[in-house]
């Protein structure tokens, strides 16, 4: 049987006489971390959209846990446990960090985005969504507004939000984009921890928190797969290193 949780089998999208994914081929195995990387306009976030239904394939297929979900609705994706961070888990900044997680959870009782139900029902799972908030750090903020929050405690938040929704499949998209040095460090040992358990999927820019967290990386450029293996092997691939890796490095 296939340890394989997420495959892309000859997956494209074409806008007009343009293909920003160009016949890709990517297997995603399961319980690892594994990274798409590549200059600017290499189609890393139109294939994330495909991923999520967010963009409709012109040709290709998508299997998840062995079953061909091509043709699913955005929201079944979802509900199978393919969640991306940080589209699907907003923040709602003028509520408090406990009300965030709360909403996330709140499918489980039936009552999702229901504001108005009854305090009493919400608070059922406060339980949840402390342990939750522990995970990543943020429990001695649970009172706190979420915009009160500094930026990598917001993120912090956000992976709360999402975890809420039992993902089976994370997709990060860009984590640590516009971080400082401190969260970024932060960020990426929250990743480190959550993704215990789970498999992630991640577009990440930043070089040094791919050769630190990931197991493996597929490297694109014009939409198509032009390398694929672990750090070591990637980083020393000349193409790469002229596609990509040798001007963004520094």
């Amino acid at each position: 049987m296939s340890n394989h949780i997420l495959e892309a089998r000859k997956l494209t999208k074409s806008f007009g006489g343009f293909t920003a994914v160009d016949n890709i081929d990517l297997k995603v195995e399961s319980g690892t971390i594994h990274a798409l990387i590549g200059p600017n306009g290499a189609g890393k976030t139109t294939f994330f959209n495909l991923l999520t239904k967010f963009l409709v394939p012109t040709s290709g297929h998508i299997i998840f846990q062995g079953k061909d979900i091509t043709n699913a609705a955005s929201a079944d994706i979802a509900s199978m446990g393919i969640v991306r961070s940080f589209q699907i888990s907003a923040i709602f900044p003028h509520m408090t960090v406990l009300e965030n997680v709360r909403v996330g959870l709140q499918k489980k009782v039936g009552t999702t985005f229901h504001f108005w139900k009854r305090e009493a029902t919400l608070n059922t799972l406060n339980d949840r969504a402390l342990q939750l908030l522990a995970e990543v750090g943020l429990d001695e903020f649970a009172e706190t507004l979420a915009v009160e929050l500094p930026y990598g405690r917001k993120r912090a938040l956000e992976f709360a939000t999402t975890l809420a929704m039992d993902p089976v499949l994370m997709l990060l998209d860009e984590p640590t984009q516009g971080m400082g040095h401190e969260d970024v460090e932060r960020v990426t040992d929250l990743i480190r921890k959550v993704a215990k358990g789970r498999t992630v999927l991640m577009v990440e820019h930043n070089m040094s928190v791919v050769a630190g967290l990931c197991d493996r990386i597929t490297v694109l450029q014009r939409g198509a797969v032009l390398a694929e293996g672990t750090y070591a092997e990637v980083s020393s691939n000349q193409q790469v290193m002229q596609a990509y890796m040798g001007t963004e490095t520094a």
